[in-house]
């Protein structure tokens, strides 16, 4: 916290003079700063911005739509984009383009809404395509949808507060009083401060029909009439029973929604007809192109965005004897070609931001709809007895039309007619002005008498709203009359298909692997080749770096999983699937790149199996031999690396695999050698064993290898056996020579 001394004030200029002190910065605390400053514009965010109120309307969405209303352009024709964001702007002052962004979003054209609320005409871009923008608004046009007579509908009759513009020229409505519950029928999103606002779309015939029975049974099953929610690009939204359930009773959740797709036999390809909410055609694009260079997807030979007049279509073309289906499931798994929406029904209640279920949030709005319907009762009750005293006024004149002529014609000064009708009739003034007003062709008997006969059907209407005024059940049975008349009238079929599968369907989908006839190859510096048998036929010699050895050669299949046990006693997991067929002339695959091990890990050793049985053997420089089950390194989820593979008490020498008990030959540093027999070692579960002490080693010898022990290696094997550990070994006698241990 600095402060700055400023030894003159700035003095700036005002309408009356200066205003002290101006200029001249002070010390503040951060808390206050935040208080007096960031806070008021976090609420303003909140409040008049980011979050939709109970109508379902921003305010830069509510100021849009009442612009095009009083415009006249509810039954007018299309008009400019341009003249209408001109006019917004006398109610909505933050930029044209904002105001366009506005106006595209709710147009029918841009495909977002369920129920679009503006029809256009021209370039107005896709919602699900980032690269197709909409053309400028000089060269687009619009007007409202029908729909918006049920926005409009009674606005006029005091239904909704009025408040000034921002220069206080104009009123605007503070909300909008919809007919139906607009709010859960178009899908709305929003990010204020510390908050946000994200709600799905819902079919209009179901939430109309949802809310009415709601009117009449507040425990009506909502499940029952609104099963799931409906999206206006379609596809197919996987059932969740507890989700669904989640989003209903708190307002936050997501829905998993899929792509929908057909196969085409004769092209052999599939073809993408509707995306989720979430994502786009280029998301989806890159993301599968992605995946097929890294070898991930080889069922595609290409991909391409077909999206045209017709719609959206996303074409993926198959290489021979692909399944389909089963391909799909993979790309619903691996792509965003299924996708959440993440729902946090987030709203302004009252100028406060609640997060409501489906269910309260429509009996807020019919809260909402009830006031909006009892004040428009109050307002036309008004006018009607004002109507009816009126005419009143007027029947009083019906007895004697003569006299009301006198008294006009026989009055000297124009101020004194009022007056004068008042006493001769025995009327109010506003009765006598309305009476004075009439013209003369109009005093004669068959007008006034037409007139007077709507007093009987007034009398009547006013009781009628009176009762409704008195009674909370007959506002609501207008309600529903309503939500009844727009439900029929501007319902449509559901967009969304409600997709039930079964539970084990969300489970993870197990990638197909292609299983085929393969040579692994590892050496000591850690590279690692996968060479199909055909090629390595057709290969020479194999590449290898200078001083660098195979030390482990297998022939197996491509669907096997590798372990990779290294220096830093870690085991890294991969399958041979995930390395390209590579050939005997490079070098192969660097394992600690790879497999991103860290920083100055070495692999030191390769197991490779199918089911995780058998026994491993580890040799530890102290002479001391571990045998743990293969089965401790399974795993049931796809972990890539496991820690304390085995124990670190002494540097790792080699790790070997077998199926049984069998003899294997250690080598000591001093060229002893030991014929060990596993069938003496006790078999630890514990992956963390410092293992038994096998070879007995002098100061300053270690082990140095650990082999499988290949019958006719040694003329006299017995030498190198022993009945106790740990035992010391033996030399190498002299039949057994150098070309002969070469092939341990």
């Amino acid at each position: 916290m600095a402060k700055k001394k400023v030894d003159r004030p700035v003095l700036a200029p005002t309408a009356t003079g200066v205003i002290e002190g101006a200029g001249e910065i002070v010390e503040q605390r951060i808390v206050d700063t935040l208080e007096q400053n960031y806070m008021p514009y976090a609420m303003s965010v909140i409040l008049s911005r980011a979050i939709p109120e109970i109508d379902g309307f921003k305010p830069s969405h509510r100021k849009l739509l009442y612009t095009m209303y009083k415009k006249g352009l509810l039954t007018g024709k299309l008009t400019k984009s341009a003249n209408i964001v001109g006019e917004t702007m006398k109610l909505n002052p933050h930029g044209d383009a904002a105001i366009y962004d506005t106006m595209v979003r709710l147009s029918r054209g841009y495909e977002a809404l369920l129920h679009p609320f503006v029809e256009s005409k021209g370039n107005f871009g896709k919602f699900y395509s980032r690269d197709m923008a909409w053309a400028a608004p000089r060269y687009t046009e619009a007007k409202l949808e029908p729909l918006c007579n049920e926005l409009f509908r009674d606005i006029d009759k005091d239904t909704v507060d009025f408040v000034d513009n921002y220069d206080n020229t104009m009123k605007e409505p503070t909300l909008l009083p919809v007919t139906f519950p607009s709010v859960l029928v178009n899908a709305n999103t929003g990010i204020a401060v510390g908050m946000a606002s994200s709600v799905c779309s819902f079919n209009l015939r179901e939430i109309c029909d949802t809310t009415a029975a709601l009117i009449r049974d507040p425990d009506h099953d909502i499940f029952s009439t609104l099963p799931a929610p409906d999206f206006s690009g379609g596809g197919q939204i996987v059932y969740n029973e507890q989700a669904l359930k989640d989003i209903y009773e708190t307002g936050r959740g997501s829905i998993k929604v899929r792509s929908e797709y057909t196969y085409d036999k004769s092209q052999n390809c599939i073809d993408i007809s509707s995306i989720a909410p979430s994502t786009t055609i280029e998301a989806i694009i890159e993301k599968i192109i992605d995946l097929v260079k890294a070898g991930k997807l080889k069922e595609i030979s290409d991909i391409r965005d077909e999206t045209g007049l017709h719609g959206l279509r996303i074409t993926i073309d198959l290489k021979r004897g692909t399944d389909p289906d089963a391909l799909m499931r993979k790309l619903y798994k691996m792509t965003p070609l299924e996708d959440s929406f993440s729902c946090n029904f987030n709203i302004l209640i009252g100028g406060a931001p609640m997060v409501l279920g489906v269910r309260a949030l429509l009996e807020e709005w019919i809260a909402f709809r009830i006031e909006c319907v009892r004040r428009r009762t109050y307002f036309e009750l008004h006018k009607k007895k004002e109507r009816l005293h009126l005419l009143y006024g007027l029947r009083e004149i019906l007895l004697d039309i003569d006299k009301a002529v006198r008294i006009v014609r026989e009055t000297e000064q124009e101020k004194e007619v009022v007056p004068n009708l008042m006493i001769g009739f025995g009327i109010d003034e506003v009765q006598a002005e309305y009476v004075a007003e009439i013209k003369l062709r109009h005093l004669n008997r068959e007008y006034i008498l037409k007139r007077t006969e709507d007093i009987d059907e007034l009398e009547e209407s006013i009781k009628e709203l009176e009762a409704i005024l008195a009674s909370k059940a007959r506002i609501k049975t207008i309600i529903v009359k309503e939500l009844k008349a727009v439900g029929e009238k501007y319902g449509q079929d559901r967009k969304s298909q409600i997709l039930y599968i079964e539970d084990e369907a969300f489970e993870d989908v197990v990638e197909e692997i292609p299983d085929y006839p393969v040579n692994l190859f590892f050496t000591k510096d850690g590279y690692f080749k996968k060479i199909t048998p055909q090629s390595l036929r057709m290969s020479g010699e194999q590449k290898l770096k200078d001083g660098d050895s195979i030390i482990t050669s297998i022939e197996t299949t491509n669907n096997t999983d590798l372990l990779f046990f290294t220096d830093k006693a870690q085991v890294y997991k991969t399958k041979a699937s995930e390395f390209a067929d590579t050939k005997a002339s490079v070098l192969g695959d660097y394992i600690p790149a790879k497999l991103s091990m860290d920083e100055g890990e070495q692999a030191v050793g390769m197991i490779i199996t199918k089911d995780y049985e058998g026994m491993l053997l580890f040799a530890f420089e102290n002479g001391k031999v571990a045998k743990v089950p293969l089965s401790a390194y399974a795993t049931k989820t796809n972990r890539k690396r496991l820690t304390n593979a085995y124990s670190d008490k002494s540097p790792l020498v080699g790790v070997e695999f077998t199926s049984e008990d069998k003899e294997f030959l250690l080598v000591s540093s001093s060229g002893r050698m030991l014929l060990l027999h596993t069938g003496s070692i006790a078999l630890k579960t514990s992956r963390s064993t410092q293992g038994v002490a096998v070879m007995k080693l002098k100061k300053g010898q270690r082990l140095m290898s650990i082999r499988a022990y290949i019958d006719g290696t040694f003329s006299k094997p017995a030498r190198y056996r022993t009945r106790t550990l740990p035992a010391l070994g033996a030399l190498p006698a002299a039949d057994d020579t150098a070309e002969q241990l070469s092939i341990i």
